[in-house]
């Protein structure tokens, strides 16, 4: 067993005032935490999904719909979680998902994250409306992998620009989010009238651009609203089609991946558009209230898919069982968002270490437990779908 599983099992013989200080373990409690420490408003940002939260609920319950199966008698002294995605071989089937500004929650910002996911060489994919430009990003990482996510412009060149930076800093692949065209209608960040761009937060890889600084009358240190405005306007990218996204696919080397795809048919259109991966997502529950769970979506996309390309789910994933249940069901890989947003804004880099690790752990043990040595090991006879 790695030495990661064997570290969380030596937790359990802590006790008194040491085990007191430990940090969180549970999804629960590191939001509880978090929200214990941050203001409203931006834990709120986090938190917060479209309406009233159905799919954010949704995604969460989807896991419960399926139950493990594990197989007894088998061999599990050599358990092996790592799977490998272009080329790159990772130690867990999971990455840390492209979430934004993070100074909201820590000074460090998407520098804490990208470290933590150096050091445990889990892939880091970096927001396009990340604070921290995604050159000073790469730095902090130095030869981990990483990719970079793309909220496609409506300015041709805008696009060219980022693609052509994040492939001279060494991004190996680039995520296009397609189902966040327009912000969703979220009550939480309406109640608290907060929008973090507003104050420049989220901006780092819009204002170090040359091509973005040359469409401003003004530098954004002198107008800083109309810098903000202007991004926001190329972000929300309403015209964006198929079309769209070939010019993206035209203009990079780089494995594309599109996020935000929940319908079959879609899927096969991405096929036939010549993208290189799918994740399986609906932006955690943030974009369209009472859409379809992502865990539901994903049998019918690997269906059509065929295995003709990696398929990466998002949203919703809490646990070792939630990786297992996904991969089971068709997915290569998941990705992970709050989980570790929360501990970046309770224990900065330590505090996404410490997710993790424990993820790692979890998903090893959850893996063994259930009669499998590695994740080709998994196929769908290890789930079944409760009525």
């Amino acid at each position: 067993m790695a030495n990661n599983s064997e570290d969380i099992q030596m937790k359990i013989y802590k006790c008194g005032d040491e085990a007191a200080k430990l940090l969180p373990v549970s999804f629960d409690e590191w939001e509880k935490r978090a929200k214990e420490l941050l203001a409203a408003a931006p834990f709120g940002y986090v938190y917060g999904a479209a309406g009233a939260g159905h799919t954010h609920q949704a995604n969460v319950d989807a896991f419960q719909k399926y139950r493990l199966r594990p197989r007894i008698c088998c061999d599990i002294s050599k358990c092996d979680i790592s799977t490998t995605i272009f080329g790159s071989k990772l130690p867990a089937p999971f990455l840390l998902a492209p979430i934004g500004v993070n100074t909201i929650l820590h000074h460090d910002g998407e520098i804490a994250p990208a470290k933590a996911a150096a050091k445990s060489g889990i892939p880091y994919i970096l927001s396009n409306v990340s604070s921290i430009p995604l050159e000073k990003v790469a730095e902090a990482m130095e030869d981990s992998v990483r990719w970079f996510q793309l909220y496609p412009p409506k300015n041709h060149d805008l696009t060219k620009s980022f693609l052509q930076r994040a492939e001279a800093a060494g991004y190996s692949a680039i995520v296009v989010t397609v189902d966040s065209t327009l912000l969703g209608w979220r009550e939480t960040d309406l109640r608290n009238a907060y929008l973090p761009f507003l104050t420049g937060q989220g901006m780092g890889n819009y204002f170090t651009d040359p091509i973005f600084c040359s469409m401003l009358d003004k530098s954004p240190e002198k107008d800083l609203k109309k810098a903000v405005l202007t991004a926001l306007e190329e972000g929300n990218n309403t015209c964006f089609t198929w079309k769209e996204f070939d010019f993206i696919r035209e203009h990079t080397k780089l494995p594309v991946l599109i996020k935000g795809i929940t319908h079959p048919d879609d899927a096969i259109l991405a096929l036939e558009h010549g993208v290189d991966g799918i994740i399986v997502s609906n932006h955690g529950g943030r974009q369209l209230d009472g859409a379809m769970a992502t865990l539901d979506s994903l049998p019918l996309i690997s269906e059509v898919i065929k295995g003709k390309i990696p398929i990466l789910l998002d949203s919703g994933v809490r646990r070792g069982a939630d990786v297992i249940k996904a991969i089971a069901l068709g997915a290569s890989a998941v990705l992970i968002g709050r989980p570790y947003a929360y501990a970046l804004a309770v224990a900065g880099e330590s505090g996404v270490k410490e997710v993790i690790n424990n993820l790692i752990a979890e998903t090893e043990l959850q893996l063994a437990i259930s009669g499998r040595s590695s994740i080709p090991d998994i196929d769908q006879s290890l789930v079944c779908k409760m009525r």
